[in-house]
Formats: C-alpha cells, sequence, structure tokens
C-alpha cells in the first residue's frame, strides 16, 4: 500500500487565516470554506460598490445581503479585461497614495488600450504570504531556489518569491529569465541550488541543452509557472533531474499567486482565503457542474486595493472532483487546456491551440522551442513552424516535427479537408524567447 502525500500547507494556513485553526482538528471541511466564502463575497460585494466608482455603476441593483447562498452569486454581474482597460482608475477603492505596485499588461496582438492594475502593501503581502507556503511543499529550511522569473524590481513576482522564502529559512536567488543558458545551468552548480522555479520552455531549454551534467541529486524539484505546461516539458524535466515537477497556476490579475501543485502532483490547490472561484459556460456565462471544462471566473475575497468581482480570466479549466490523494478539502483546478482567445480556426470550423502543438511537438528528442504561424491563402491556408534546438540539426528533426504536427485533430482534419498545408519545418538560431508576461501564441497572417 502506497503511503498517502502529505496533506497541502496550504490546508492548515488557510483554516487559520478563516478562523478555525482552534478547533479540535486544524484541517478545513467543506463546510468551513463554504461559510467563510458566503461571508466574504457580501463584504466583497458591498466594499467595492461604496469604493470603486466602477463597481458603483455595476452593482447598482446588488448589495451584499442579497446574497443568500453560494448559487446566488451566479446572479452579480461578470467584469472583463476590457473593463478594465477602458477605465483602470475606477476601479480603485483606495487613494492612489496608497498603491505600492501598479503593473501594466499589454495584450498579446493587439495594439488597443493595456490593462493596469493597483496592488496595495496589503495585497502584495498576500501573495507573500502564499508564496511563503505554497513553497514549503517543495523546499525545506537551509536550501536554495534559483528564479528563473523576472525579478529585479521591487514588488516584482521575482521579488516577491524571494521575500516569502526568507520567511521560511530558504535562500531564494534571482537569476531573471534564462537569456544565457550555460549561465544559468552553472548558476545551479555555482550556488548549490536545490529547486528551480521557472518558465517551461526555459527549464526544458537547461535540461536538454546540458542539463544532465548537473550533479545527480543536485535538484529537487521544479516548479513550473506564467505559461501553459506541457505534460511532456514535466515528463522531460523528471526524466533528466530524477526530482518531482510541480506546477503553478496564476496571472497578474490574481495578485501573481493563485493555486498550485500538492506532493499528490493531481492539480491546483486554490488560494481559497483569498478567492472564490467558479467555473462558467464561456458562451453562456452560466455555472458548470463540478468536472465540466468551461472558463475560470474568480472574484477576489481580501484584496484593498482593486478588487474585482467575478472576473472572466479567458482561461479554460475545470474543478476536479474526485479527492486530492492528499485529503485537503479545498478545491483544485485542472490543467489550463487553453484560452478563449488563443485558438485559431482552421479549415472546416476547427480550432488551433498552442497547447494542442505543445502536447505533440515537446516529446520529440532535442526539440527546446517552437513559433508557429498560420499563412493565410487562397482556399488553403499554411502552416509554418520554426523550429529551435540550440544545435545544428540533420532533417530528421524536421520530419519529425511535421508528422508529429499532423497527429494534432485541428491540423489532421484540416489537411484532410485540403483547407491546410502543413509545410516541412524550418530551424531558427533563436530561441523564440518569452518572459512568461506575454504568452506564446500562434501568429495568424493575412
Amino acid at each position: 500500500m502506497e503511503d498517502r502525500p502529505a496533506r497541502t500547507p496550504l490546508d492548515e494556513w488557510i483554516a487559520g487565516k478563516i478562523g478555525v485553526g482552534r478547533k479540535a482538528s486544524p484541517f478545513l471541511s467543506r463546510d468551513d470554506l463554504d461559510r467563510y466564502h458566503l461571508e466574504k463575497l457580501r463584504g466583497a460585494v458591498d466594499y467595492a460598490k461604496l469604493n470603486s466608482p466602477f463597481y458603483a455603476r455595476l452593482l447598482t441593483a446588488f448589495c451584499g445581503r442579497d446574497l443568500t447562498s453560494l448559487e446566488s452569486v451566479a446572479s452579480l454581474p461578470f467584469t472583463t479585461a476590457q473593463d478594465i482597460k477602458d477605465s483602470p482608475l475606477s476601479f480603485l477603492c483606495v487613494s492612489q497614495d496608497e498603491i505600492a505596485r501598479v503593473v501594466t499588461l499589454a495584450t498579446s496582438g493587439t495594439t488597443g488600450a493595456s490593462k493596469r492594475f493597483f496592488f496595495t502593501a496589503e495585497d502584495l503581502e498576500l501573495t507573500i504570504d502564499f508564496f511563503h507556503h505554497g513553497m514549503s511543499t517543495l523546499v525545506s529550511p537551509g536550501q536554495r531556489v534559483l528564479i528563473l522569473l523576472p525579478g529585479e524590481k521591487r514588488d516584482s513576482v521575482g521579488d516577491l518569491l524571494k521575500r516569502g522564502l526568507a520567511r521560511m529559512d530558504v535562500e531564494g536567488i534571482v537569476h531573471g529569465p534564462v537569456r544565457d543558458v550555460e549561465k544559468a545551468l552553472s548558476d545551479v552548480v555555482r550556488f548549490g541550488i536545490d529547486c528551480l522555479v521557472g518558465i517551461p520552455t526555459q527549464a526544458l531549454w537547461m535540461a536538454r541543452h546540458g542539463g544532465r551534467g548537473i550533479p545527480a541529486d543536485r535538484i529537487k524539484s521544479v516548479l513550473l509557472s506564467t505559461d501553459h505546461v506541457p505534460r511532456a516539458i514535466i515528463d522531460e524535466l523528471g526524466r533528466v533531474w530524477g526530482c518531482p515537477v510541480f506546477s503553478h497556476y496564476g496571472m497578474t490579475e490574481t495578485g501573481l499567486g493563485f493555486a498550485v501543485e500538492c506532493a499528490a502532483l493531481n492539480g491546483h490547490h486554490i488560494r481559497e482565503a483569498d478567492f472564490y472561484v467558479e467555473i462558467v459556460d464561456p458562451v453562456t456565462g452560466l455555472s458548470c457542474d463540478d468536472g465540466e471544462q468551461g472558463e475560470v471566473v474568480f472574484t477576489t475575497l481580501t484584496r484593498k486595493g482593486m478588487p474585482l468581482i467575478r472576473y472572466r480570466t479567458g482561461d479554460i479549466s475545470r474543478f476536479m472532483t474526485e479527492p486530492c490523494p492528499c485529503g485537503t478539502a479545498l478545491k483544485r483546478l485542472g490543467r489550463v487546456s487553453g484560452r478563449l482567445e488563443g485558438g485559431v480556426p482552421v479549415g472546416k470550423g476547427h480550432i488551433l491551440t498552442i497547447p494542442d502543438l505543445d502536447e505533440a511537438l515537446f516529446p520529440i528528442p532535442g526539440l527546446i522551442n517552437y513559433s508557429v504561424e498560420i499563412v493565410r491563402g487562397e482556399g488553403k491556408d499554411q502552416l509554418l513552424l520554426a523550429l529551435y534546438t540550440g544545435t545544428v540539426d540533420n532533417g530528421g528533426l524536421a520530419n519529425a516535427a511535421r508528422k508529429a504536427a499532423m497527429t494534432v485533430p485541428a491540423i489532421h482534419e484540416a489537411v484532410t479537408e485540403g483547407a491546410l498545408e502543413v509545410s516541412l519545418p524550418t530551424f531558427t538560431e533563436t530561441n523564440p524567447f518569452t518572459t512568461g508576461v506575454g504568452k506564446r501564441r500562434i501568429v495568424v497572417k493575412e
């Protein structure tokens, strides 16, 4: 009989935050969380309506006491990314003097207004606290973490993570996104790194470029975040470094930290003291049944600077229905399977996404990264792949990549219909670099 993995440290942490830690059992129940969520949602609605000009207008017909059950939350209107682009300052619930950090995000592939998000020092403290407890699954006091994320600025994601780690006597070393893979690999040995935190394709770059040169058992855990996390990359990192590979799901809108896997590596446990999460049908907006794929929607419960009520993320996922092997009552999100705006139509109504291509291409030995274009043509479109390997290829990888792309259902069907041609992939000397802020996407040329 296999040992049950340790319960996620988020369980006891959240129990204390919502006031149930004094019970005979320190662990949460679903009833505890449901009662807490309803109370905090009522407060969040009233707080946002009272202090935010945007929500004063949007929630004119609503108040906290209207929420008589968690099901009644579905009566509240959604908040969208376009709302934030149109008038970011109207979301503020505090004076601008109280804002400690402003993050501006430009939407990939558009020239419209950017999204701006505002955080007070208290809001940032909530994220640091989450990083502290969430990372305790991966590392122990005295260990070192190489942070392969932006961290040179105060209150950036790498800086917040470093400060969270310090609270558990773990040293976080901010390397930043990988631009020089040799330096990143040498820093692992130089600093005696126990854990890596970074972007999936960049961790793969390290593993396939020279990862085998790192001493055995040097890396004891890896956390991947900021972009889609392909199963093939998880498997490769585990094979090369012989360690568990965790994934985290979050975004700027959530204050960066949001949901992370426990030792069971079986779904992302949500930061439920700070967020109420729904899965809705992206077309109708109606609630999905647990286990059903839909759009992730969240409401902030504790944010002071810029609260968000029923914010539509555009990410597709599901609540996992089977109990987590770790035993917690916290809800889990499955892996994000794509973004609503990320799909590109090919052929007769088929939708192609980056996650589809990731799962097909990254199992190919030697592939480190790729970029993809769809060129629209008269009667037939063309799919162009540019592969990055970091070495000179003999042509075999190009054929393997074309064959793998043809296994993607949307591509296979479009080719069968005569609406799409898949050219033999080319090679690029430049790694299609991303910091994780701008998600990888399919470029469409008309």
